[in-house]
């Protein structure tokens, strides 16, 4: 029997034998369900619309489910009409205001075909999972119409309830929440395998949808990393994270969206490179800022101001830590300033700008007075920002380096790994890991880096971690041998611009490398999967998603749009119900028009593998902790009928 003490905790909620074998009914009913359905997306970059578009429409699933109940009952038009709302309601009935001649009737219409899609997307749940997704105040009414199934009655029901909804003038905002009752309903649990932020415009608007979904967890990416170290005050995170988004003209989620107070720095790029047109620095202009537009050239100048700020600071932190190895990243003591070359690694190249007027020669690393004021406006804007420490804080609850689930294996970057396929040590803050024990030792002290910074002169601030994740050769966030970020912005020769990648990225090809890391983490590779994001899949260029022979899936399909030219897609979603495993190839995504109407492209949809039979929720990792919970009911019903614990029966409430 359990410890009495576990079972005395369970008295409390489940004080008899009928509440206790209520909940072993209640248990094994949910074990015989089929499993929920898992989608995962990574490497979302900022792209806020792409990516809700891809959750609302369940990456083609509700498409198809409308075809399926409707297919030879609407017309395609009408079946796409009815796509679009459920994917954008607000839109969609914004425009059917103007174009409808009964608007109330064309409400009660659609309501009728809305449930009906959501009657079908809620069959793998019990009611009561299905009710907890309900919205407040309309819970009861949409309830109702899931479940009035006997056929005499089903249409006086409807009937009776929609028209109430309609007189009420609630319509409009029942149609939106029924709508999203049927995305949500759609994916049971969803995975983000990294990268978030940078590039795209709005990480904040994806992060404030995600605060409020139902399930939903974060395998980090170096690119969050970032964020998550620039959350600690460190210098060289901030510096990187600043400089990534202005570089890509990121003002309205950087001032507005977050409030960073940039000020500071626009006021000291103006008066140093007030005369440099800084034409290498001009952003990369993926959104227009709506709401603060800057002026390009003085986004170069930020840019500029920026990047000689994160030199300086990388240049320290890597003297600071010699056991990072990325000595041959000091690039500004290797400037030859009289003619105007730099020496990378043994190589002279001529400089295409020698404009650093903040650089002093003699001690290159150095920042100004004015370089250090304005880090420390911009660390106490960061650090001070409730919104931004917000989302990262859901980072770390609902984030982990790598997650075990369900026979998958899942993280963002890579192993790092040896030309043989053999795992290499790490050495960090004088602790060496490789493997599984490198990633869990790296979650630890991430955590730690942000709940317990340590700020000690000698060491430097705890972020300095976050950045060797983001940047390190070893890492196993990055996966290059180098970031040449100060290559491609100040020497024109593209050879000293090259990346290489590590040795991960070509074994992966290989099945026995797969099975490797599959054992590595504990993890049976007959029946399991790895999902990997990081590196865009060209697939223009003949490239797989799928190695290893099918034990590895590079997810990483370009959402981003700065990538899109490079795969040929608009990125991949990765589905994994009760039947099949699946890969959703997107097309690009397009906005909204001015006129309200929107094209949606339904994803190209491949099973990659059938299951030998459904999977139910029993199968799970979910299905083995409610096996407990029903071995600690059973014993408590026990505990009971041997008199070992006392029943509290229920007093029927008597009226006064």
């Amino acid at each position: 029997m359990a410890d009495i003490k576990v079972l005395e905790l369970l008295s409390k909620e489940y004080p008899n034998i009928e509440a206790a074998s209520a909940e072993i009914i209640n248990l094994n009913a949910i074990l015989a369900l089929p499993k929920g359905t898992e989608y995962f997306l990574s490497d979302l970059h900022g792209e806020h619309e792409a990516f809700i578009h891809m959750l609302k429409s369940a990456s083609g699933t509700i498409k198809s489910k409308i075809d399926e109940h409707y297919g030879g009952v609407l017309s395609e038009q009408d079946r796409d009409d009815l796509a679009a709302l459920i994917y954008n309601a607000e839109a969609e009935i914004k425009r059917r205001k103007k174009s409808e001649e009964d608007f109330d009737k064309w409400c009660n219409t659609v309501i009728h075909r809305l449930v009906t899609i959501c009657q079908s997307v809620s069959t793998k749940y019990t009611r009561s999972k299905v009710r907890k997704r309900l919205p407040r105040n309309l819970d009861y009414a949409i309830d109702e119409l899931l479940h009035a199934d006997d056929e005499a009655n089903k249409s006086h029901y409807y009937n009776s309830i929609i028209s109430s909804v309609i007189e009420c003038g609630i319509a409009e905002e029942f149609i939106i929440q029924m709508a999203d009752v049927i995305s949500r309903l759609a994916v049971d649990r969803l995975h983000i395998i990294g990268d978030i932020f940078d590039r795209g415009a709005h990480p904040d608007d994806i992060m404030d949808f995600l605060l409020d979904y139902h399930d939903v967890d974060f395998q980090w990416g170096n690119h969050d990393i970032l964020w998550m170290g620039a959350a600690t005050g460190n210098w060289a995170c901030i510096t990187n994270m600043l400089r990534n988004n202005i570089s890509y003209n990121n003002f309205d989620m950087l001032e507005v969206g977050y409030g960073l107070n940039l000020r500071p720095l626009a006021t000291f790029a103006e008066k140093v490179y007030g005369d440099d047109p800084c034409e290498k620095f001009m952003p990369h202009v993926l959104d227009q800022n709506e709401f603060d537009p800057v002026d390009e050239v003085l986004a170069a100048r930020m840019h500029k101001a920026i990047a000689i700020m994160q030199f300086k600071v990388e240049g320290q932190r890597i003297m600071a830590h010699p056991e990072y190895e990325m000595e041959h990243r000091l690039l500004l003591d290797k400037i030859n300033w009289e003619d105007g070359t730099v020496n990378v690694e043994g190589t002279i190249y001529p400089l295409r700008d020698t404009n650093l007027p903040t650089v002093d020669p003699k001690d290159p690393y150095k920042l100004t007075e004015d370089e250090e004021n304005v880090l420390m406006a911009l660390e106490a804007s960061i650090v001070n920002c409730e919104k931004l420490q917000k989302h990262i804080r859901f980072l770390f609850s609902h984030g982990s380096l790598y997650k075990k689930l369900n026979g998958n294996l899942f993280y963002h970057g890579c192993m790092p790994m040896d030309e043989n396929g053999d795992f290499i040590d790490v050495k960090l803050n004088g602790v060496t890991k490789k493997g599984k024990a490198l990633f869990d030792y790296l979650d630890e002290q991430v955590r730690a880096a942000y709940f317990y910074p340590d700020e000690s002169e000698e060491t430097g601030r705890s972020g300095d971690l976050m950045w060797y994740l983001w940047a390190g050769a070893k890492s196993p966030l990055f996966g290059k041998d180098k970031m040449t970020t100060f290559e491609r912005l100040f020497i024109a020769d593209k050879a000293p611009h090259k990346e290489h990648m590590t040795p991960y990225y070509q074994l992966i090809n290989e099945r026995w490398f797969c099975e490797k890391i599959l054992n590595e983490f504990g993890m049976d590779p007959h029946r399991s999967k790895i999902l990997n994001g990081h590196v865009p899949v060209k697939i223009k260029d003949g490239e797989s998603p799928i190695k290893g022979g099918g034990l590895l899936y590079v997810i990483d399909g370009g959402i981003s749009k700065a990538y899109q030219k490079t795969t040929g897609i608009a990125g991949y979603t990765f589905i994994y119900n009760s039947r099949f495993m699946a890969l959703a190839e997107h097309k690009p995504y397009e906005p909204l028009q001015p006129d309200g109407t929107q094209v949606f492209h339904s994803p190209v949809v491949k099973i990659v593998e059938t299951l030998p039979e459904r999977m139910l929720v029993i199968d799970t990792d979910q299905g083995a902790i409610l096996q407990e919970q029903v071995e600690y009911m059973k014993q408590l019903v026990d505990a009971y009928r041997r008199g070992i614990l006392k029943q509290v029966k229920y007093e029927p409430r008597k009226n006064i």
